[in-house]
Protein backbone atom coordinates (compact mmCIF):
# COMPACT_ATOMS: atom_id res chain seq x y z
CA UNK A 1 0.00 0.00 0.00
CA UNK A 2 1.30 3.47 -0.84
CA UNK A 3 2.55 5.77 1.87
CA UNK A 4 -0.06 8.07 3.37
CA UNK A 5 0.63 11.80 3.32
CA UNK A 6 -1.28 14.31 5.41
CA UNK A 7 -2.36 17.76 4.28
CA UNK A 8 -1.97 20.85 6.42
CA UNK A 9 -5.21 21.38 8.33
CA UNK A 10 -7.55 24.31 8.67
CA UNK A 11 -10.71 22.93 10.32
CA UNK A 12 -13.78 23.34 8.15
CA UNK A 13 -17.29 24.15 9.27
CA UNK A 14 -19.34 20.99 8.86
CA UNK A 15 -21.56 21.29 5.83
CA UNK A 16 -19.39 23.84 4.03
CA UNK A 17 -19.89 23.66 0.28
CA UNK A 18 -16.21 23.61 -0.57
CA UNK A 19 -14.13 21.02 1.29
CA UNK A 20 -10.63 22.36 0.62
CA UNK A 21 -8.71 20.60 3.35
CA UNK A 22 -8.61 17.03 4.54
CA UNK A 23 -7.81 15.91 8.09
CA UNK A 24 -5.95 12.63 8.21
CA UNK A 25 -6.62 10.47 11.28
CA UNK A 26 -4.61 7.33 11.96
CA UNK A 27 -6.01 4.78 14.40
CA UNK A 28 -3.58 2.30 15.93
CA UNK A 29 -5.49 -0.90 16.63
CA UNK A 30 -8.51 -2.52 15.04
CA UNK A 31 -10.26 -3.82 18.16
CA UNK A 32 -13.45 -2.57 19.78
CA UNK A 33 -12.02 0.87 20.59
CA UNK A 34 -10.24 1.44 17.29
CA UNK A 35 -13.15 0.36 15.09
CA UNK A 36 -15.66 2.40 17.07
CA UNK A 37 -13.46 5.49 16.85
CA UNK A 38 -12.83 5.04 13.13
CA UNK A 39 -16.51 4.60 12.34
CA UNK A 40 -17.56 7.60 14.39
CA UNK A 41 -15.07 9.86 12.64
CA UNK A 42 -16.82 9.30 9.31
CA UNK A 43 -19.43 11.87 10.34
CA UNK A 44 -17.31 14.43 8.49
CA UNK A 45 -16.52 14.10 4.79
CA UNK A 46 -13.33 16.15 5.23
CA UNK A 47 -11.77 13.47 7.44
CA UNK A 48 -9.93 10.39 6.18
CA UNK A 49 -9.37 7.50 8.56
CA UNK A 50 -6.77 4.73 8.39
CA UNK A 51 -6.87 1.83 10.84
CA UNK A 52 -3.58 -0.02 11.35
CA UNK A 53 -4.06 -3.58 12.57
CA UNK A 54 -1.83 -6.68 12.45
CA UNK A 55 -4.51 -8.98 10.99
CA UNK A 56 -7.19 -8.83 8.29
CA UNK A 57 -10.09 -9.95 10.46
CA UNK A 58 -11.79 -8.33 13.43
CA UNK A 59 -11.47 -10.46 16.55
CA UNK A 60 -14.35 -10.33 19.07
CA UNK A 61 -12.17 -11.15 22.06
CA UNK A 62 -15.20 -11.99 24.18
CA UNK A 63 -15.34 -15.21 22.13
CA UNK A 64 -11.73 -16.41 22.45
CA UNK A 65 -12.51 -18.95 25.17
CA UNK A 66 -15.13 -20.37 22.80
CA UNK A 67 -12.55 -20.57 20.05
CA UNK A 68 -10.34 -22.63 22.36
CA UNK A 69 -13.21 -25.04 23.05
CA UNK A 70 -14.33 -25.19 19.42
CA UNK A 71 -17.73 -23.54 19.86
CA UNK A 72 -16.98 -20.31 17.94
CA UNK A 73 -14.37 -19.15 15.42
CA UNK A 74 -14.04 -15.66 16.98
CA UNK A 75 -13.51 -13.76 13.73
CA UNK A 76 -15.63 -11.21 11.86
CA UNK A 77 -14.87 -9.74 8.44
CA UNK A 78 -13.81 -6.11 8.71
CA UNK A 79 -16.16 -5.35 5.83
CA UNK A 80 -18.96 -6.07 8.31
CA UNK A 81 -17.82 -3.74 11.10
CA UNK A 82 -15.82 -0.95 9.42
CA UNK A 83 -17.61 1.96 7.78
CA UNK A 84 -17.29 2.46 4.05
CA UNK A 85 -14.30 4.66 3.32
CA UNK A 86 -12.26 3.68 6.37
CA UNK A 87 -8.93 2.32 5.18
CA UNK A 88 -7.51 -0.82 6.75
CA UNK A 89 -3.73 -1.14 6.71
CA UNK A 90 -2.56 -4.62 7.74
CA UNK A 91 0.69 -3.89 9.54
CA UNK A 92 2.15 -3.14 12.97
CA UNK A 93 3.33 0.21 14.32
CA UNK A 94 6.94 0.16 15.49
CA UNK A 95 7.18 3.76 16.65
CA UNK A 96 5.18 6.97 17.00
CA UNK A 97 6.94 10.19 16.02
CA UNK A 98 4.88 12.79 17.87
CA UNK A 99 7.05 15.72 16.79
CA UNK A 100 6.85 14.74 13.14
CA UNK A 101 3.24 13.55 13.35
CA UNK A 102 3.90 10.17 11.82
CA UNK A 103 4.13 6.47 12.60
CA UNK A 104 6.75 4.00 11.42
CA UNK A 105 5.45 0.56 10.48
CA UNK A 106 7.07 -2.84 10.78
CA UNK A 107 7.04 -3.02 6.99
CA UNK A 108 9.31 0.03 6.88
CA UNK A 109 6.64 2.40 5.58
CA UNK A 110 5.63 5.57 7.36
CA UNK A 111 2.19 7.14 7.66
CA UNK A 112 1.61 10.79 8.46
CA UNK A 113 -1.31 11.96 10.58
CA UNK A 114 -3.05 15.09 11.73
CA UNK A 115 -4.59 13.25 14.67
CA UNK A 116 -3.61 9.88 16.10
CA UNK A 117 -5.90 7.63 18.14
CA UNK A 118 -3.93 5.16 20.22
CA UNK A 119 -6.15 2.07 20.62
CA UNK A 120 -3.43 -0.55 20.88
CA UNK A 121 -5.47 -2.75 23.22
CA UNK A 122 -4.16 -5.28 25.69
CA UNK A 123 -2.84 -8.82 25.91
CA UNK A 124 -1.52 -11.30 28.44
CA UNK A 125 1.12 -10.07 30.82
CA UNK A 126 4.55 -11.59 30.28
CA UNK A 127 4.68 -14.50 32.75
CA UNK A 128 7.37 -14.03 35.40
CA UNK A 129 6.73 -17.50 36.84
CA UNK A 130 9.51 -19.99 36.03
CA UNK A 131 8.51 -22.19 33.11
CA UNK A 132 5.29 -20.32 32.30
CA UNK A 133 6.57 -18.71 29.11
CA UNK A 134 7.82 -22.06 27.83
CA UNK A 135 5.03 -24.40 28.90
CA UNK A 136 1.82 -22.39 29.51
CA UNK A 137 -0.63 -21.30 26.81
CA UNK A 138 -2.13 -17.78 26.89
CA UNK A 139 -5.40 -17.06 25.07
CA UNK A 140 -5.27 -13.29 24.70
CA UNK A 141 -5.05 -13.15 20.89
CA UNK A 142 -6.54 -14.98 17.93
CA UNK A 143 -3.20 -16.62 17.24
CA UNK A 144 -2.59 -17.84 20.80
CA UNK A 145 -6.17 -19.11 21.12
CA UNK A 146 -5.86 -21.02 17.85
CA UNK A 147 -2.56 -22.49 19.00
CA UNK A 148 -4.13 -23.71 22.24
CA UNK A 149 -7.11 -25.14 20.38
CA UNK A 150 -4.77 -27.13 18.12
CA UNK A 151 -2.90 -28.45 21.16
CA UNK A 152 -6.13 -29.53 22.83
CA UNK A 153 -7.34 -31.24 19.66
CA UNK A 154 -4.23 -33.43 19.86
CA UNK A 155 -4.69 -34.06 23.59
CA UNK A 156 -6.88 -36.91 24.87
CA UNK A 157 -9.96 -35.85 26.86
CA UNK A 158 -8.65 -37.88 29.78
CA UNK A 159 -5.49 -35.75 30.08
CA UNK A 160 -5.59 -33.18 32.91
CA UNK A 161 -5.85 -29.50 32.07
CA UNK A 162 -5.00 -26.73 34.54
CA UNK A 163 -6.31 -23.20 34.02
CA UNK A 164 -4.35 -20.53 35.91
CA UNK A 165 -6.29 -17.44 36.95
CA UNK A 166 -9.64 -17.02 38.71
CA UNK A 167 -10.88 -13.98 36.76
CA UNK A 168 -13.53 -14.00 34.02
CA UNK A 169 -11.24 -15.45 31.34
CA UNK A 170 -10.07 -18.27 33.58
CA UNK A 171 -13.59 -19.09 34.76
CA UNK A 172 -15.03 -19.05 31.24
CA UNK A 173 -12.25 -21.16 29.78
CA UNK A 174 -12.40 -23.73 32.57
CA UNK A 175 -16.18 -24.05 32.26
CA UNK A 176 -16.10 -24.25 28.47
CA UNK A 177 -13.49 -27.03 28.46
CA UNK A 178 -15.18 -28.97 31.26
CA UNK A 179 -18.49 -28.83 29.43
CA UNK A 180 -16.73 -30.43 26.47
CA UNK A 181 -15.73 -33.37 28.66
CA UNK A 182 -12.27 -32.40 29.89
CA UNK A 183 -10.94 -32.80 33.40
CA UNK A 184 -10.08 -29.25 34.49
CA UNK A 185 -8.49 -27.74 37.58
CA UNK A 186 -8.85 -23.99 38.07
CA UNK A 187 -6.00 -22.55 40.16
CA UNK A 188 -7.34 -19.12 41.13
CA UNK A 189 -4.27 -17.74 42.90
CA UNK A 190 -6.70 -15.97 45.23
CA UNK A 191 -10.49 -15.67 45.21
CA UNK A 192 -12.70 -17.11 42.50
CA UNK A 193 -14.19 -14.25 40.48
CA UNK A 194 -13.00 -11.46 42.80
CA UNK A 195 -15.21 -8.86 41.08
CA UNK A 196 -18.39 -10.87 41.65
CA UNK A 197 -20.64 -10.34 44.66
CA UNK A 198 -20.14 -13.16 47.20
CA UNK A 199 -23.60 -14.52 46.39
CA UNK A 200 -22.78 -14.68 42.67
CA UNK A 201 -19.38 -16.16 43.49
CA UNK A 202 -21.03 -19.03 45.33
CA UNK A 203 -23.30 -19.62 42.35
CA UNK A 204 -20.28 -19.74 40.05
CA UNK A 205 -18.48 -22.18 42.33
CA UNK A 206 -21.54 -24.45 42.44
CA UNK A 207 -21.88 -24.49 38.67
CA UNK A 208 -18.18 -25.19 38.15
CA UNK A 209 -18.46 -28.10 40.58
CA UNK A 210 -21.42 -29.45 38.60
CA UNK A 211 -19.27 -29.34 35.47
CA UNK A 212 -16.55 -31.27 37.27
CA UNK A 213 -14.07 -28.39 37.58
CA UNK A 214 -11.80 -28.59 40.63
CA UNK A 215 -11.57 -25.03 41.96
CA UNK A 216 -8.57 -24.15 44.13
CA UNK A 217 -8.84 -20.82 45.96
CA UNK A 218 -6.70 -18.86 48.38
CA UNK A 219 -3.20 -17.36 48.41
CA UNK A 220 -1.64 -20.82 48.55
CA UNK A 221 -3.01 -21.55 45.06
CA UNK A 222 -0.75 -19.02 43.36
CA UNK A 223 1.31 -20.82 40.72
CA UNK A 224 5.04 -20.62 41.40
CA UNK A 225 6.38 -22.83 38.58
CA UNK A 226 5.20 -24.54 35.40
CA UNK A 227 6.67 -27.62 33.76
CA UNK A 228 5.69 -29.63 30.70
CA UNK A 229 3.37 -31.84 32.75
CA UNK A 230 2.60 -30.01 36.00
CA UNK A 231 2.21 -26.74 37.88
CA UNK A 232 3.62 -26.01 41.31
CA UNK A 233 1.56 -24.03 43.84
CA UNK A 234 2.74 -21.69 46.57
CA UNK A 235 1.48 -24.06 49.26
CA UNK A 236 3.70 -26.84 47.91
CA UNK A 237 1.09 -28.81 46.01
CA UNK A 238 1.90 -30.19 42.57
CA UNK A 239 -0.90 -30.43 40.02
CA UNK A 240 -0.69 -32.74 37.04
CA UNK A 241 -1.27 -30.69 33.87
CA UNK A 242 -0.84 -32.09 30.41
CA UNK A 243 -1.93 -28.61 29.22
CA UNK A 244 -1.62 -25.41 31.27
CA UNK A 245 -3.75 -22.42 30.25
CA UNK A 246 -2.47 -18.99 31.40
CA UNK A 247 -5.13 -16.35 32.10
CA UNK A 248 -3.83 -14.24 34.97
CA UNK A 249 -4.68 -10.78 33.68
CA UNK A 250 -3.86 -8.32 30.94
CA UNK A 251 -0.94 -6.09 30.09
CA UNK A 252 -0.58 -3.47 27.38
CA UNK A 253 1.92 -3.00 24.53
CA UNK A 254 4.97 -0.85 25.25
CA UNK A 255 4.59 1.17 22.03
CA UNK A 256 3.68 4.44 23.79
CA UNK A 257 6.58 4.19 26.22
CA UNK A 258 9.02 3.19 23.44
CA UNK A 259 7.89 6.26 21.53
CA UNK A 260 8.73 8.59 24.41
CA UNK A 261 5.14 9.34 25.41
CA UNK A 262 4.01 9.61 29.03
CA UNK A 263 2.52 6.39 30.36
CA UNK A 264 1.30 4.97 33.64
CA UNK A 265 3.16 2.29 35.57
CA UNK A 266 2.00 -0.53 33.27
CA UNK A 267 2.42 1.33 29.97
CA UNK A 268 -1.01 2.83 29.27
CA UNK A 269 -0.94 6.22 27.56
CA UNK A 270 -1.55 9.02 30.06
CA UNK A 271 -4.34 11.37 29.03
CA UNK A 272 -6.53 14.07 30.46
CA UNK A 273 -10.27 13.57 30.92
CA UNK A 274 -10.97 14.23 27.23
CA UNK A 275 -8.68 11.26 26.40
CA UNK A 276 -6.03 13.61 24.99
CA UNK A 277 -2.38 12.71 25.62
CA UNK A 278 -0.76 14.82 28.32
CA UNK A 279 2.13 15.33 25.89
CA UNK A 280 0.39 16.21 22.62
CA UNK A 281 -3.15 17.37 21.84
CA UNK A 282 -2.97 15.63 18.45
CA UNK A 283 -2.71 12.22 20.14
CA UNK A 284 -5.62 10.56 21.90
CA UNK A 285 -6.03 7.19 23.57
CA UNK A 286 -8.96 4.81 23.86
CA UNK A 287 -9.66 1.36 25.23
CA UNK A 288 -7.43 -0.80 27.40
CA UNK A 289 -4.28 1.21 26.58
CA UNK A 290 -5.68 4.51 27.88
CA UNK A 291 -5.10 5.90 31.37
CA UNK A 292 -7.21 9.07 31.79
CA UNK A 293 -5.83 11.10 34.71
CA UNK A 294 -3.83 7.99 35.66
CA UNK A 295 -7.17 6.46 36.77
CA UNK A 296 -7.85 3.95 33.99
CA UNK A 297 -11.25 2.38 33.54
CA UNK A 298 -11.85 -1.35 33.81
CA UNK A 299 -10.45 -3.20 30.80
CA UNK A 300 -12.98 -4.86 28.53
CA UNK A 301 -14.95 -4.67 25.30
CA UNK A 302 -17.76 -2.50 26.64
CA UNK A 303 -15.48 0.20 28.03
CA UNK A 304 -13.24 0.05 24.96
CA UNK A 305 -16.11 0.80 22.60
CA UNK A 306 -17.33 3.72 24.70
CA UNK A 307 -13.84 5.20 25.03
CA UNK A 308 -13.27 4.79 21.29
CA UNK A 309 -16.41 6.79 20.61
CA UNK A 310 -15.37 9.47 23.07
CA UNK A 311 -11.89 9.79 21.58
CA UNK A 312 -13.48 10.35 18.18
CA UNK A 313 -15.84 12.93 19.68
CA UNK A 314 -12.84 14.81 21.07
CA UNK A 315 -11.25 14.97 17.62
CA UNK A 316 -14.52 16.05 16.02
CA UNK A 317 -15.03 18.77 18.64
CA UNK A 318 -11.60 20.22 17.96
CA UNK A 319 -12.19 20.19 14.21
CA UNK A 320 -15.43 22.08 14.79
CA UNK A 321 -13.66 24.65 16.99
CA UNK A 322 -15.50 23.43 20.10
CA UNK A 323 -14.26 22.50 23.55
CA UNK A 324 -14.12 18.71 23.94
CA UNK A 325 -16.14 17.19 26.75
CA UNK A 326 -14.63 15.07 29.49
CA UNK A 327 -15.31 11.37 29.48
CA UNK A 328 -18.31 10.10 31.46
CA UNK A 329 -18.67 6.36 31.72
CA UNK A 330 -20.36 3.93 34.08
CA UNK A 331 -20.31 0.13 34.02
CA UNK A 332 -23.78 -1.35 34.50
CA UNK A 333 -22.78 -5.02 34.59
CA UNK A 334 -20.23 -7.78 34.10
CA UNK A 335 -21.04 -11.05 32.31
CA UNK A 336 -19.30 -14.35 33.01
CA UNK A 337 -20.28 -17.45 31.06
CA UNK A 338 -20.22 -20.87 32.69
CA UNK A 339 -20.36 -23.00 29.58
CA UNK A 340 -22.89 -22.68 26.78
CA UNK A 341 -26.03 -23.12 28.88
CA UNK A 342 -25.56 -20.92 31.92
CA UNK A 343 -23.86 -17.68 32.97
CA UNK A 344 -23.83 -14.97 35.59
CA UNK A 345 -24.95 -11.47 34.63
CA UNK A 346 -23.62 -9.42 37.55
CA UNK A 347 -25.27 -6.02 38.03
CA UNK A 348 -22.99 -3.21 39.20
CA UNK A 349 -23.25 0.00 41.19
CA UNK A 350 -22.32 3.25 39.47
CA UNK A 351 -18.87 3.08 41.08
CA UNK A 352 -18.29 -0.25 39.26
CA UNK A 353 -18.66 -2.47 42.32
CA UNK A 354 -20.88 -5.53 42.29
CA UNK A 355 -24.46 -5.39 43.57
CA UNK A 356 -26.16 -8.22 45.42
CA UNK A 357 -28.39 -8.48 42.35
CA UNK A 358 -27.33 -10.81 39.56
CA UNK A 359 -28.99 -13.02 36.95
CA UNK A 360 -27.83 -16.66 36.96
CA UNK A 361 -28.60 -19.78 34.93
CA UNK A 362 -30.15 -19.85 31.47
CA UNK A 363 -31.42 -16.29 31.77
CA UNK A 364 -27.87 -15.19 32.55
CA UNK A 365 -26.61 -17.14 29.53
CA UNK A 366 -29.09 -15.35 27.28
CA UNK A 367 -27.95 -11.98 28.61
CA UNK A 368 -24.31 -12.97 28.17
CA UNK A 369 -24.91 -14.01 24.56
CA UNK A 370 -26.85 -10.81 23.95
CA UNK A 371 -23.88 -8.82 25.29
CA UNK A 372 -21.41 -10.67 23.06
CA UNK A 373 -23.57 -10.08 20.00
CA UNK A 374 -24.21 -6.46 20.96
CA UNK A 375 -20.47 -5.73 21.22
CA UNK A 376 -20.22 -6.35 17.47
CA UNK A 377 -23.64 -4.94 16.53
CA UNK A 378 -22.72 -1.61 18.15
CA UNK A 379 -19.80 -1.34 15.73
CA UNK A 380 -21.98 -2.29 12.76
CA UNK A 381 -24.61 0.26 13.76
CA UNK A 382 -22.02 2.99 14.23
CA UNK A 383 -20.62 2.21 10.77
CA UNK A 384 -24.07 2.68 9.25
CA UNK A 385 -25.04 5.68 11.41
CA UNK A 386 -21.88 7.36 12.72
CA UNK A 387 -22.46 9.29 15.91
CA UNK A 388 -25.32 7.08 17.06
CA UNK A 389 -23.59 5.09 19.81
CA UNK A 390 -24.69 6.01 23.34
CA UNK A 391 -23.71 4.64 26.73
CA UNK A 392 -24.57 5.09 30.45
CA UNK A 393 -22.92 8.16 31.93
CA UNK A 394 -22.42 8.81 35.62
CA UNK A 395 -19.24 10.33 36.96
CA UNK A 396 -19.94 11.21 40.59
CA UNK A 397 -17.58 8.47 41.75
CA UNK A 398 -14.90 9.54 39.27
CA UNK A 399 -15.18 13.16 40.38
CA UNK A 400 -14.58 12.00 43.93
CA UNK A 401 -11.54 9.97 42.86
CA UNK A 402 -10.09 12.95 41.02
CA UNK A 403 -10.70 15.22 44.00
CA UNK A 404 -8.77 12.79 46.20
CA UNK A 405 -5.88 13.09 43.74
CA UNK A 406 -5.92 16.87 43.93
CA UNK A 407 -7.47 17.43 40.50
CA UNK A 408 -10.82 18.36 38.99
CA UNK A 409 -12.43 16.86 35.87
CA UNK A 410 -12.76 20.20 34.09
CA UNK A 411 -9.30 21.63 34.78
CA UNK A 412 -6.12 20.86 32.81
CA UNK A 413 -4.64 17.79 34.46
CA UNK A 414 -1.28 17.40 32.72
CA UNK A 415 0.79 18.41 35.74
CA UNK A 416 -1.41 16.48 38.17
CA UNK A 417 -1.29 13.32 36.04
CA UNK A 418 2.47 13.43 35.55
CA UNK A 419 3.07 14.09 39.22
CA UNK A 420 0.79 11.25 40.27
CA UNK A 421 2.49 8.86 37.86
CA UNK A 422 5.98 9.97 38.79
CA UNK A 423 6.73 10.36 35.07
CA UNK A 424 9.70 12.48 34.05
CA UNK A 425 9.49 12.35 30.25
Amino acid sequence: MAEHTSATNVPNVTGAADVAHVTNVVVIGGGYAGVMAANRLTQRDDVTVTVINPRRSFVPRLRLHQLVAGTHEAVVDYATVLADGVRLRVDTVDRIDAAGRGVTLASGDTLAYDYLIYAAGSGSTVPQVPGAAAFAYPIDTLETARRLRAVLEDTPLSSPVTVVGGGPTGIETAAELAERGRGVTLACGGALGPYLHPRARRTAAKRLAELGVTVLEGPGTKVTAVTADAVQLADGRRLDAHVTVWSTGFGVPDLAARSGLSTDAVGRLLTDETLTSVDDERILAAGDSAAPSDLPFRMGAYGAGCLGAHAADTVLARLAGQRPERVKLSFPAMCVSLGRRTAIFQLAHKDDTAMRLYVPGRAGAKLKEFSCEASVKHLVHEAAKPGSHRWPTNDAHRRAQLAERGGTPDAPVQAVVKAAAGHTA
